[in-house]
């Protein structure tokens, strides 16, 4: 790429982005609170050599003196001991945005978890409760930071499990919102405000509906009413929209314009993330990533366009959906890839994907480069997981969505479906959707003239749930469908991360984020059962909050070496699965879901061979998400060329002493999903699934969901140009039909 293309975003600032208000924290006392933050300051303390404040913690001359040499080592300019100095010395609780971002995801969690959480936190107020938790009668926010520290992790392995759940909890919980919030940590690791490759573009320019205040709902009518813009509902308007029909796509969160991107990372999660980032599995071990927003997961996604493999579709089609090894699907599969430029050609690896392909290579490992749906371009960017600002990256708002338009779709935003409306008659045909639309004002608390939030009433011949994997389900169940399947087979392929640290700067988030993919050990079992390693987008509040914290000065010069590192995820096809559900008190979602025994040997492997090829492509250290695991350290006399490799007796022993540990307690491990499949899984019977091979709802009429929810398993690979040729499929047969004289299907019923 030429030295102008790469300086085009030079005078480039993107335009900042409202966050809606947070959340009323009325629901904790202000004792509560101040024990929350005192506990905050113990992760991530002030480092000082005297104390000038309670949140400090005090270190030795020497101490103080080695780590802000090292910090400085690590960041070039002639201020980098001065900021060294700041990152060392910076309070998280007098920071105002930290305290407003861990307030927001108290708030957003349920209420059961945040109940148990203020309990704790009233316990610890008392002489009995403190006593039983910190060894001593006086309250932990009246203690010093080093007392606090130390208590913090005695909770890690205490005998009560509410004391290891509010360390594992709390422990993501701030180094995420210290990542977001810190005014240090982006200039320490040398991370861009925007790309360093590549030059702003204009997006698409949508226009969305818009009503108008006053009493009653507003009813509004149309041939198709599309529940969710995302990669299966996308590719369902453009079908349906061009085969004449009218089509009204609706999607509960917002729309941003691209001189929006990258959104800052607080920005980012807040607005295009669901529930800000914060989602966790009901066992505390596994972060889910779900994008919520204008083209759903296709617009934070990281451009990974992967075909169905055929022992996938084999697998499908044995399990009674011929489909999957059909010409047909083989077209839509083609079809949707064809639209977005997917392609090879033009994609050019960076250090992080290099090191994974070449170290791959050493190894006599089976590797690829991974398809990008790039419009047969070149697209250097690691930061478009927060929103595409050169309009490069073709997922569904570049592409889809926008044929929808042009075809005369109309759109709706901030539309929130409360159930899907069926005739009285018969009580299976649908005939509509109900749900609260919110002004885009009204959600963001601004008021004033326009801000709006009414009933809608959209009346249709047929209606597409696409909510997603976590939220199909959940419409279906609150629109009064009792089949037992809904919300199960949930399947989250989930990944443990590692990362390998070198001797100079790597940049890892400069260039494309995931460029390769070992397949060595995706078939660990005989059926189809592995892991496939690759890299992750190294945007900082992704990966560095999922390594383990063991102490507070150790984690933030652990966090400082990420300059100099690259990532790795061990993509898991989980067999076994588990469920969504709705929150009994909120209707919010909950995930039901523990990595398996049997998925977490896999993991092991996947976690084995990157070690190896970290090792390989001669890297120092390799940093695993699992706590009880040191990380590996080369020995000063090893050499990544020598004639032993990996047979290396240091490698060799940290490898054997992790196959120990295999399969992995859940407790101390981090893991983490962006791929969310299976909850309405299709299937030849209403017994083992919740919709048919036209992905119509079993026992309904007009009631159809086209998304990764009807997966009938794991997809094994990035699930976006499945969902898009499935939904490909369905809605050109849907199309077909609704062109045809009215005919009556009750019989199916």
């Amino acid at each position: 790429m030429s030295d102008q293309a790469m300086s085009d975003y030079t005078d480039y600032v993107p335009l900042e982005v409202p966050i809606p208000q947070a959340p009323d924290t009325s629901f904790w006392s202000e004792l509560q609170w101040k024990t929350l933050f005192a506990l905050c300051d113990a992760l991530v303390p002030s480092i000082r050599t005297a104390p000038q404040s309670p949140n400090d913690k005090v270190i030795s001359n020497a101490e103080y003196d080695a780590a802000v040499n090292k910090l400085t080592s690590l960041i070039p300019g002639p201020d980098a001991k001065q900021l060294a100095i700041q990152y060392l010395e910076e309070d998280l609780s007098s920071n105002p945005v930290f305290r407003a971002i861990v307030e927001r995801t108290v708030g957003n969690t349920h209420n059961e978890g945040r109940n148990g959480l203020g309990f704790i936190l009233n316990a610890l107020n008392t002489r009995a409760g403190s006593l039983i938790m910190t060894g001593s009668t006086t309250p932990i926010h009246q203690q010093p930071v080093a007392f606090r520290e130390k208590v913090f992790l005695g909770w890690k392995s205490s005998r009560l499990s509410p004391l290891r759940g509010v360390h594992r909890g709390l422990t993501l919980i701030v180094k995420k919102s210290w990542v977001l919030a810190s005014p240090t940590v982006e200039k320490v690791l040398g991370y861009p405000r925007v790309p360093t490759h590549g030059k702003p573009a204009d997006g698409f320019p949508y226009e969305f509906l818009q009503i108008p205040p006053g009493e009653g709902p507003e009813t509004i009518e149309t041939d198709v009413v599309i529940v969710g813009s995302g990669c299966g509902g996308a590719v369902t308007a453009k079908n349906l929209a061009e085969a004449g029909l009218r089509v009204l796509v609706v999607e509960k969160s917002y729309s941003y314009k691209s001189n929006t991107f990258p959104m800052s990372q607080n920005e980012a999660y807040v607005n295009m993330f669901e529930a800000s980032g914060a989602i966790v599995t009901e066992d505390g071990s596994t972060i889910v990533l779900a994008g919520s927003t204008w083209g759903g997961g296709g617009t934070v996604n990281w451009s990974a366009a992967l075909q169905t493999q055929g022992y996938v579709r084999q697998e499908w089609a044995h399990g009674g959906l011929p489909l999957f090894t059909s010409w047909d699907f083989q077209r839509s599969l083609d079809r949707v890839c064809d639209r977005m430029g997917v392609n090879t050609e033009h994609v050019r690896h960076n250090r992080q994907n290099s090191v994974i392909l070449e170290g791959a290579h050493k190894l006599g490992y089976a590797a690829k480069t991974v398809p990008q749906n790039t419009g047969n371009a070149e697209h250097y960017c690691g930061t478009c997981t927060l929103g595409c600002a050169s309009a490069i990256k073709k997922g569904p708002i570049e592409t889809f969505l926008a044929d929808a338009a042009r075809a005369g779709a109309t759109f709706m935003e901030g539309f929130h479906a409360e159930k899907v409306l069926f005739d009285k008659k018969s009580g299976k045909v649908a005939i509509g959707v109900e749900g609260t639309w919110t002004s885009r004002d009204q959600y963001l608390g601004l008021g004033g003239v326009g801000a709006t939030k009414k009933k809608v009433i959209i009346k249709a011949k047929k209606v597409i749930v696409s909510s997603g994997t976590l939220h199909s389900p959940l419409l279906l169940l609150r629109s009064g469908l009792k089949n037992s399947q809904i919300g199960r087979n949930l399947h989250l392929h989930p990944v443990m991360g590692a990362i390998a640290t070198f001797d100079e700067d790597t940049h890892p988030w400069v260039g494309s984020a995931l460029t390769t993919v070992v397949n060595e050990f995706e078939d660990l079992d005989g059926h189809g059962h592995g892991v496939k390693i690759e890299s992750a987008a190294m945007v900082p509040s992704i990966f560095v909050p999922i390594f383990p914290w063991k102490e507070a000065l150790d984690y933030k010069m652990s966090v400082a070496k990420t300059r100099r590192s690259t990532s790795f995820i061990t993509l898991t096809k989980d067999r076994d699965g588990g469920r969504v559900y709705p929150d009994p008190n909120d209707g919010r979602v909950r995930i039901d879901y523990q990595v398996s025994s049997f998925d977490r040997r896999h993991i092991v492997e996947g976690l084995i061979a990157a070690a190896k090829i970290a090792y390989i492509s001669g890297a120092k250290e390799f940093i695993t998400t699992y706590s009880d695991i040191e990380p590996f350290v080369r020995p000063d006399s090893s050499d990544p060329d020598s004639p032993e490799g990996v047979n290396d007796v240091a490698l060799q022993d940290w490898i054997a002493e992790l196959r120990r540990k295999s399969p992995l307690e859940a407790e101390k491990a981090v893991f983490a999903s962006a791929h969310q499949m299976g909850t309405c899984r299709m299937g030849k019977s209403p017994k083992t699934s919740v919709v048919d091979s036209d992905c119509q709802v079993w026992g309904t009429d007009g009631l159809y969901v086209v998304d990764a929810s009807v997966f009938p398993s794991a997809s094994g690979v990035n699930p976006m140009v499945t969902n898009m040729a499935i939904a490909d499929w369905a809605s050109s047969k849907l199309a077909k039909v609704m062109n045809q004289p009215e005919k009556t299907r009750m019989a199916r019923l």
